[in-house]
């Protein structure tokens, strides 16, 4: 089949300042409790949103390790239109760009979501999930149904990268953004948990994930166990795009008017 080279071109996402919370750092949408510089971002990730309600998981729980934490929740999350009717005027009057994540379950899905975003004032681009042990072919299948209007960020774990990440060379896939690897750990009772990880000790493979993405020829927005301006400056270096934060939002420890004001001095 013939097909219009236009048709098949990448949509231009510029996140300017380079930085974005993670999704499920900040909410929906921020409350009173966020941190109170969220508003500098150069755009909003919502937490993951699903077609249908999704309950919180029975044996939700947080487990530190040395170097970090475990967090397994089960993305609960009201549904798609629940979430949209709460929160749709709040992103339209945002102070920054509004980045959508949706939990990219099934082609049906994604295909009641997507439209409804396209109409929606702020949001810039959709950001898809996939699950943990997906195929390529299924995630090139999810990916193909989502195209559009908006801008499409791929969220991806370092240890999908070598999966994933060669469907997406020659797609209309504007960015991809390293998430959260995902780990197991025993809880108080011994019972094996899977879930989030989060914590310093995982910059190694966030960086490396971020240097092959970018190899490629992708356009990446880099995180995972970032916690210093340093690191923020290597991900940079490794050829990110754009830095994505996460657990440090919670805990503290980077300004965000200073990360702004060296990424301007650096330009």
């Amino acid at each position: 089949m013939w097909l219009d080279e236009s048709a098949i071109q990448k949509q231009d996402l510029i996140i300017d300042p380079p930085y974005v919370n993670a999704a499920g750092s900040l909410g929906f949408y921020p409350g009173a409790s966020a941190v109170s510089d969220w508003h500098l971002l150069g755009a909003f990730i919502t937490n993951p949103v699903s077609l249908k309600a999704r309950k919180p998981a029975e044996n939700r729980v947080c487990i530190n390790f040395a170097d970090g934490f475990l967090l397994h929740t089960g993305l609960p999350n009201p549904g798609f239109s629940v979430v949209l009717k709460r929160y749709a005027q709040r992103w339209a009057r945002a102070p920054l760009p509004v980045i959508v994540h949706l939990i990219a379950e099934d082609v049906k899905g994604l295909a009641q979501m997507v439209p409804r975003l396209e109409v929606c004032e702020n949001i810039i681009a959709m950001e898809l999930g996939f699950a943990h042990d997906i195929s390529a072919d299924e995630a090139d299948r999810l990916i193909d149904s989502a195209f559009g209007e908006l801008p499409i960020i791929i969220s991806l774990s370092p240890y999908q990268v070598s999966t994933i990440a060669p469907v997406l060379v020659d797609s209309r896939v504007s960015m991809v953004r390293i998430c959260e690897a995902r780990g197991m750990l025993p809880d108080d009772n011994g019972k094996l948990v899977r879930g989030r990880l989060y914590g310093t000790g995982l910059f190694p493979t966030a960086l490396q994930a971020v240097h092959e993405l970018a190899a490629m020829g992708l356009s990446v927005i880099g995180g995972g166990g970032v916690y210093t301006n340093a690191q923020v400056k290597t991900l940079f270096q490794a050829g990110a795009a754009a830095v994505s934060l996460d657990a440090v939002l919670w805990r503290g420890g980077l300004k965000l008017d200073t990360l702004i004001e060296e990424s301007i001095k650096e330009q």
